[in-house]
C-alpha cells in the first residue's frame, strides 16, 4: 500500500546572479538574484496490509416437520355387467379406479371385475438432526515498512 499523502516534496532552489556593470558613468546597476524552484514527488511505502480469513464451524440442531404420505390399495371385487366404461372418480379421500374386462360371449358385454380404492393418509413427524454450519472471519494486520529516505530529483547519488 502506498501513501498518496507522503512526505513533503523535495525542493531545489537555483540561484543566478546578474553581473554588476556600469552603463553610463553616473548610473550603477545593482546585482539581482533570480531564483527558481523545482518540485519533485515520489511515492513512499509506509505500510502494508495483510488480510487472512479463518473458517470456523459450529453445530446446530435443526428441527423441521416432515410430511410423509402413504397410499393404501384395497381391491373391491364387483363382477357386474355395465353398459359403458366408467371413469376414475373421487369419493371423499378415496380415489376409485375401475378395472374393466371385455368378455366374449355371444354378445359383447362389459363386466366390472373390481375397483381399486386408494386412500391417502398423512403423517407429520418432527425430525431433529445435527447440521454443521461454517462462518468466515477476516483478520486484517498492518505490517509497517521502513521509510525510504527522501531525495530531491536533482540530487546525485554521490551527494548522499
Amino acid at each position: 500500500m502506498t501513501a498518496d499523502n507522503g512526505p513533503p516534496p523535495a525542493r531545489t532552489i537555483e540561484s543566478k546572479s546578474i553581473e554588476s556593470r556600469t552603463i553610463e558613468e553616473g548610473d550603477a546597476v545593482i546585482p539581482l538574484h533570480d531564483e527558481s524552484v523545482t518540485v519533485g514527488k515520489q511515492r513512499v511505502e509506509r505500510s502494508r496490509v495483510r488480510v487472512t480469513t479463518r473458517v470456523s464451524e459450529h453445530e446446530e440442531m435443526v428441527r423441521e416437520a416432515l410430511e410423509h404420505e402413504e397410499a393404501t390399495v384395497t381391491r373391491v371385487p364387483i363382477d357386474r355387467e355395465i353398459d359403458a366404461h366408467p371413469g376414475i372418480r373421487q369419493e371423499g379421500d378415496v380415489t376409485v379406479i375401475p378395472l374393466v374386462e371385455e368378455v366374449l360371449v355371444v354378445e359383447r358385454r362389459l363386466i366390472l371385475r373390481e375397483e381399486l380404492h386408494i386412500r391417502k393418509s398423512r403423517q407429520i413427524v418432527e425430525v431433529e438432526q445435527p447440521v454443521t454450519l461454517r462462518s468466515e472471519e477476516a483478520v486484517v494486520e498492518r505490517v509497517t515498512a521502513p521509510t525510504a529516505p527522501v531525495r530531491s530529483p536533482n540530487q546525485n547519488k554521490s551527494e548522499e
